[in-house]
């Protein structure tokens, strides 16, 4: 089954917890804070796989978790990595951010393209020994890997696309000019789903693609619609197939002008790529039939190749100007990942909290804020004390006071929760 569109969810490792550890050993008296830090959550990886043309692995698996980093240990034992979760993909993925449609990555080359990071690890006790402070009871909890729901879209590599109607030969084109084994036979829509080929010309080749038949109305959901039409948007030129014999009563001009408009409408640009004509069943045409297309096709400025693609007759000077037109052309489009939103200052909510007043208990929520909980020693009067300042510095306290909370009233953090004293 050829699966062309997957959404999946994907987390980075957290990051190890620091940890709280004194050092004991025999005839050393007050060895001192010993905790070693949190080890670093694995990254998630995409990667090119040339075994894979489809995205059917996604159908089943929806959810990519890489490992966490190990907590630290005593006697200054820093906690494991978490190993990397290398996620294959066939090449020409997309990956988008799934909310906001933001192109994250185009995996076209074979480089690994690393885009999740894993959390750093937390620091251990040993890291919070002061002159004044000598034994710190608290350590920081690790870092949140990233994570996110992503939409992986596959658009085909290939240099050439062949487009028209259903029906006029493309398949048959394509398994004579190369190893392609596409199902061929005499009724409409024989190929549900785009197949490549590679044309080997001595020294050099080029990969083709067929792409599943359009219609009028496509752009409506009409016959395959525009499904598969993202396939031919990396394409460098194309190749528009059509039946100048007008074997199934249709008019070959009319047929040329449904098309490029579908094209038109499904991308402006598509309208704008390099394009050659290949009349095919001419066998079955009259040659005025083949002259008046041929008329037409060149006042648009196109050139026109007759073809008979099922014996190969004219095959060849078709495939030497497509060889010679790509000689000529840019390589194959690659898209540029689109950057973050740049926010204003006042919008990167770093130390931002969100406080409601319910049934007079202040309720207090902030993601920072709750790992910052998470690496207090309530029980231990220095940490206590950290915890107090950071309230201070980050501005918590102000954010109470303007939310008109009173000496005395009860503030509520997560699973903490204490009177407000001035």
């Amino acid at each position: 089954m050829f699966i062309d569109i997957a959404k999946i969810k994907v987390k980075a490792g957290d990051g190890g917890a620091g940890a709280v550890s004194f050092h004991r050993e025999k005839y050393v008296a007050s060895g001192g804070p010993d905790g070693g830090d949190g080890g670093r959550g694995g990254d998630i990886i995409f990667q090119a796989d040339t075994n894979l043309s489809t995205l059917m692995d996604f159908r089943y698996k929806r959810k990519f978790i890489a490992p966490n980093g190990e907590n630290g240990r005593a006697k200054r034992c820093f906690g494991k990595s978490g190993e990397n979760l290398v996620i294959k993909v066939p090449l020409g993925t997309l990956v988008k951010d799934a909310e906001t449609g933001r192109l994250l990555a185009d995996i076209s080359t074979m480089e690994p393209q690393t885009l999740f990071h894993g959390g750093k690890g937390g620091w251990g006790n040993a890291h919070f020994a002061t002159p004044t402070r000598q034994v710190p009871r608290f350590a920081k909890p690790g870092v949140p890997g990233e994570e996110a729901e992503i939409q992986l879209e596959l658009k085909l590599l290939a240099d050439v696309g062949l487009v028209g109607y259903p029906n006029v030969g493309k398949s048959t084109l394509i398994s004579v000019v190369s190893q392609a084994k596409p199902n061929i036979a005499n009724y409409h829509f024989t190929t549900l789903t785009p197949v490549l080929g590679v044309v080997d010309r001595g020294e050099d080749s080029f990969v083709i693609a067929d792409i599943p038949g359009l219609i009028e109305g496509a752009g409506e959901g009409v016959g395959l619609g525009h499904q598969f039409l993202r396939h031919v948007e990396r394409c460098r030129m194309l190749v528009h197939i059509v039946d100048v014999s007008g074997s199934e009563e249709r008019d070959p001009i009319q047929d040329f002008e449904v098309i490029n408009a579908e094209l038109k409408k499904f991308n402006p640009d598509l309208a704008q790529r390099p394009m050659i004509v290949a009349g095919n069943k001419c066998d079955l045409a009259e040659e005025e039939q083949i002259a008046r297309f041929q008329r037409y096709v060149d006042e648009k400025g196109y050139e026109f190749f007759p073809i008979m693609a099922a014996i190969r007759y004219e095959v060849d000077p078709l495939l030497d100007r497509i060889q010679e037109m790509l000689s000529k052309l840019p390589p194959v489009l690659q898209f540029e990942p689109e950057p973050m939103p740049v926010k204003a200052p006042e919008e990167f909510g770093k130390h931002e909290v969100k406080i409601t007043n319910q049934g007079g208990v202040y309720m207090v929520e902030g993601a920072w804020l709750l790992q910052v909980i998470q690496s207090v020693n309530f029980d231990d009067y220095e940490s206590l004390q950290y915890f107090q300042r950071v309230l201070i510095n980050t501005g918590v306290i102000d954010a109470l006071r303007n939310a008109g909370v009173q000496e005395g009233d009860t503030v509520s953090m997560y699973d903490l929760e204490f009177d407000f004293v001035e």
